[in-house]
């Protein structure tokens, strides 16, 4: 997130320490309820896929063994 957006989050969080967050991980996205607060943020679409489904790096190589096996019969 920009430098901005994080000293408008301190400044939020000073005002109210219960603030809460939300983040969308899909949109990529966090929000700041309450305070009008809302920016995007870059993620690895690796470990957002990752994140999304609760996968570890062995999860998801199994989730494209389909893909992997016919590359290897293509070959």
């Amino acid at each position: 997130v920009s430098e901005g957006f994080l000293k408008d989050l301190f400044a939020a969080e000073k005002q109210n320490p219960n603030i809460k967050f939300t983040v969308d991980l899909e949109a990529q996205t966090l929000s700041v309820l309450g305070a009008g607060l809302q920016t995007e943020f870059d993620i690895d679409p690796y470990k957002k896929t990752c994140l999304i489904n609760g996968y570890d790096d062995i999860d998801y190589l199994l989730s494209k063994k389909e893909l992997i096996e016919a590359f290897e019969a293509s070959r």
